[in-house]
C-alpha cells in the first residue's frame, strides 16, 4: 500500500490502522511498517513466522514513514519500522517515533558503527559505493576515493548525477573526513576527469565502460548482482561481465556504505515480538536470505553473501559516523553545485 503524506490522509490512515490492527496487541503477531518492496522481504518474514509462530502484518509505505507513525500517535499499531538509507533511519529517531532496544543478540550481531549508540536503530544490510573498471583498459587492482581526482584519470570517469543521493552521501562522507576546502577541491578534480556529463544510473556506468566512453566509474555494489545474474536482461549481463569491480577505500579507512535498517516503534503494542523480529533479522539465516534477495552485503559479520557479491572480495566498511554523514548531506549538495559538477 502507498499512503499520502498529507496530514488529512495521515489522520484517516491512523484511524483505519488502529481499527484494523486492534486485535494484534497481546496476540502472537507483530506489525511491520516498511518502505522496502514487499517482494524483497517476504521470504524473511515467512521464515520468521515459521520459526516463531508469530504472524507478521506487513504494511508497505512508499514515502513518509516517520510522518505516518507520528500522525498515528499513541494509537499507532506499528511495532517495527524498516527503511532504506541512513537519513530515513535517523529521521525516525528525530521525529520521536522509535524507542531504544537493548539486546545482546542485536549488539553482538551488528557492529557498533552500523547501529545507533542508544539502540534506536540497527543496520540490516549494506550497499557499498564501488568503482567499476574496464577489464581491457584498466590494470589497477586497487583504488582509493581520493584517487578519483588524480589527473591520470582525465577523460576516463563516468558517474551519475552528483546530486543523486548515492553520490551526495559519498561526498558527505568525504566532507566529514576532510572538511569543506578539500572536498571542493576533490569534486573539481573528479569533474575534470569526467568522460561525459554526469547522467543516467549506475548500470549505465557499466554500459559506457563496455562502449569505450570511459574506463572507470562510481556505482553501487548491488547493481553488479542485478547485471551479472541476468535479472536485468541479456544486454545488462554483458555490461556486468565487461567490468572488474574494485572496492575503493578512503585513505586510512574503509569502503563507503549506506544501509537498510529497522527500529522498534515508540508505541509498539507488541514490543517483545518486535524485538524478536529484529533479532531474527540479524541472525545468520536471515542475513543470508537478505543478502540473496537484492545482492546486498549482510550487516552481520560472517553471514553468507550471494556468490556474485562474494566474488567481489572482502568488504571492510568505513567506520565514519553514519549520523554525521547524513547531517552533512545538505552541505555536500551545496558543494556539488558550487563545483559545477553536473554542468
Amino acid at each position: 500500500m502507498n499512503f499520502s503524506i498529507h496530514s488529512r490522509a495521515f489522520a484517516c490512515a491512523a484511524a483505519i490502522a488502529a481499527a484494523g490492527f486492534a486485535s494484534a496487541a497481546g496476540a502472537q503477531e507483530v506489525n511491520l511498517y516498511t518502505t522496502r518492496e514487499p517482494g524483497l522481504i517476504q521470504p524473511l518474514l515467512d521464515a520468521f513466522t515459521k520459526d516463531t509462530k508469530i504472524k507478521v502484518n506487513a504494511v508497505f509505505i512508499k514515502d513518509g514513514l516517520a510522518q505516518r507513525v507520528k500522525a498515528e500517535g499513541a494509537n499507532s499499531p506499528a511495532d517495527v519500522l524498516m527503511t532504506v538509507d541512513i537519513g530515513n533511519l535517523i529521521d525516525t529517531v528525530d521525529q520521536d517515533v522509535t524507542q531504544a532496544v537493548s539486546s545482546e543478540a542485536l549488539s553482538s550481531a551488528v557492529p557498533a558503527h552500523l547501529r545507533d549508540a542508544n539502540g534506536h536503530w540497527y543496520a540490516l544490510s549494506l550497499r557499498a559505493r564501488l568503482v567499476y573498471a574496464s577489464k581491457e583498459r584498466v590494470k589497477e587492482a586497487a583504488i582509493t576515493y581520493e584517487d578519483l581526482a588524480d589527473p591520470k584519470w582525465k577523460g576516463k570517469i563516468c558517474i551519475r548525477s552528483g546530486q543523486h543521493p548515492y553520490n551526495t552521501a559519498l561526498v558527505a562522507a568525504f566532507l566529514v573526513r576532510y572538511g569543506e576546502a578539500k572536498t571542493e577541491e576533490w569534486l573539481k578534480g573528479i569533474k575534470a576527469n569526467l568522460a561525459r556529463k554526469p547522467a543516467g544510473g549506475d548500470r549505465e556506468v557499466a554500459r559506457d565502460i563496455l562502449g569505450g566512453i570511459c574506463d572507470i566509474g562510481v556505482a553501487n555494489s548491488y547493481y553488479v548482482g542485478l547485471m551479472r545474474s541476468g535479472k536485468g536482461g541479456d544486454e545488462q549481463k554483458k555490461w556486468g561481465e565487461a567490468i572488474n569491480v574494485l572496492l575503493p577505500t578512503f585513505q586510512g579507512g574503509g569502503t563507503h556504505v549506506n544501509i537498510s535498517g529497522a527500529s522498534v516503534a515508540k508505541n509498539a503494542p507488541n514490543k517483545a515480538n518486535a524485538t524478536k523480529l529484529l533479532e531474527y533479522l540479524v541472525s545468520n539465516e536471515a542475513q543470508s536470505l537478505y543478502a540473496q534477495a537484492n545482492y546486498e552485503y549482510p550487516a552481520r559479520s560472517g553471514a553468507r553473501n550471494d556468490p556474485i557479491i562474494e566474488a567481489l572480495g572482502s568488504l571492510k566498511s568505513d567506520t565514519t559516523d553514519l549520523r554525521a554523514i547524513a547531517k552533512a548531506r545538505k552541505q555536500a549538495s551545496v558543494l556539488i553545485d558550487k563545483a559545477g559538477f553536473d554542468n
